[in-house]
């Protein structure tokens, strides 16, 4: 970084590339997983929510405490290289375990390595979301790491599209006959079961495990090696509850963790049926992978547009407009009929390249807010700040996917039953789009009166450079 906090665009796409693996196993726990336990291991549907919920429930202790220590302690390496490298082992570990597990893998199978996979993801992506906030002083530089990050995780996402499309059509040639060729033989090999390809959940889930091994060993070494961490701003320490108490007068702070609590509930929400809508209203499940590349596709092409669009009219108003699109092409889904492709592939990719600013815009809001903390507090609490919005993220993806799914099983609907009456069905498709659009509008109204806008937002940074300032100087005084 520059003494101006210009950053070096290499620095932005290095940090930036963790996004990619850590993409590969965040959607495919909500979207791929319910189904994959529930129709192919035989767990029950509500019993899976709830492991799923008192899963996350651990976050609740691990993200303050190590949102705190990542800020306080003081390796050679700094303060959030060696959560990355220590967490590193951890997610991967949980991860191949549940994507790949044993035949005989229960409920008790699936809560523990649950619950360690995201003590890892826990350990990285704190310390690296509070490393990219510390990158640069400056609103619109935050903006760009933000962005390059985010234009990682949906390339990751892209490919954990990718990669279903794929395994189902080479799922479809070997059980249609075409089991020959070093290509079939190595993907039966890797994703197969007992000699076989299917064209189930299983092998998809498999694809991805394999994705994340290779790819989030090589883009945390680059980023450990690559990227500087910048120094601590502040010599003063506060207890971690002293620090709540603190973040509880912080208004902007509680309007964007009420907005990020809710959109992401509606989020987690949503994806945790899409596959269901699409398997049973739509009736479009050869297409289901298609349909998610599509879908990542466009969000990375719209990720220009956001950014542009936040420095216009503000990150908050980019957000609501992206809120509201979501919303109505949403809306659309609740008239079309089965077999209906081309619309619903329009209006899903409508909500893909909305999905972007859901992604970036948030978090760049909050390293803003980080800087008003600051301001007030003397002190640099980058690290507890990420801590309580990746705790309020993680708990909304649970509360989103332990309620549609505990709905879903409340209406008498069965995952593993072909056969379903027009009436579940009926719930099956008020559930995936009305619910989500409810939690949308909320949100939108809490973003709407925002406060933290760029002006402020400079003047505010303008004001702890002086300060700054004026402590250097009387420090170099005799």
């Amino acid at each position: 970084m520059s003494q101006t906090g210009i950053l070096k665009r290499s620095t932005i796409l290095i940090h930036g590339s963790v996004g990619m693996p850590l993409a590969i196993i965040g959607y495919p726990l909500v979207v791929y997983l319910p189904p994959f336990y529930t129709q192919e291991i035989g767990l029950k549907m509500a019993l899976m929510a709830m492991v799923l919920v008192l899963a996350r429930m651990s976050d609740v202790i691990t993200d303050p405490l190590i949102g705190t220590l990542s800020d306080r302690w003081q390796t050679r390496l700094g303060r959030r290289k060696p959560w990355l490298l220590m967490g590193m082992p951890l997610m991967l570990l949980g991860t191949i375990m549940i994507f790949m597990p044993p035949a005989d893998a229960g409920i008790g199978h699936l809560l523990t390595w649950t619950v360690l996979m995201y003590l890892g993801w826990t350990m990285v992506t704190l310390p690296y979301g509070a490393w990219g906030a510390e990158l640069s002083p400056l609103y619109h530089q935050r903006s760009r790491v933000t962005a390059s990050r985010e234009g990682y995780v949906l390339i990751g996402l892209f490919l954990a599209a990718l990669a279903p499309a794929i395994v189902q059509a080479m799922g479809a040639r070997y059980q249609a006959g075409d089991t020959d060729g070093t290509v079939m033989r190595f993907l039966v090999w890797l994703l197969g079961t007992d000699g076989q390809l299917g064209t189930g959940y299983g092998p998809i889930l498999a694809a991805m495990a394999w994705m994340l091994m290779i790819m989030l060993p090589v883009t945390i070494l680059l980023v450990v090696f690559f990227v500087k961490e910048a120094p601590p701003q502040s010599v003063q320490r506060t207890d971690w509850k002293k620090g709540l108490r603190v973040l509880k007068n912080n208004g902007p702070f509680k309007r964007m963790m009420l907005m990020l609590l809710i959109v992401v509930t509606g989020e987690s929400f949503r994806n945790a049926l899409s596959v269901f809508f699409m398997q049973h209203v739509m009736q479009i499940q050869t297409s289901i992978g298609m349909m998610y590349l599509l879908y990542f596709g466009v969000g990375i092409l719209g990720i220009p547009f956001w950014l542009i669009l936040g420095r216009k009219i503000g990150k908050h108003r980019a957000f609501c407009v992206a809120v509201g699109v979501s919303s109505a092409s949403i809306l659309g889904m609740f008239f079309l009929q089965a077999g209906q492709l081309v619309p619903f592939a329009i209006m899903f990719a409508v909500k893909g390249f909305c999905f972007a600013a859901f992604q970036f815009l948030p978090l760049s809001m909050l390293a803003d807010i980080v800087d008003l903390d600051t301001a007030r507090s003397k002190e640099h609490r980058t690290g507890l700040f990420f801590a309580m919005s990746g705790m309020a993220h993680k708990l909304a993806m649970a509360i989103g996917l332990g309620l549609s799914l505990g709905l879903l099983a409340l209406v008498g609907f069965d995952a593993q039953m072909t056969e379903h009456t027009d009436d579940q069905l009926m719930a099956l498709r008020v559930l995936y789009i009305i619910g989500p659009v409810i939690l949308y509008m909320a949100a939108f109204a809490i973003a709407w009166k925002y406060p933290l806008t760029s002006d402020r937002h400079e003047r505010i940074h303008q004001w702890i450079v002086r300060r700054n300032a004026r402590i250097e100087l009387a420090a170099s005084q005799p």
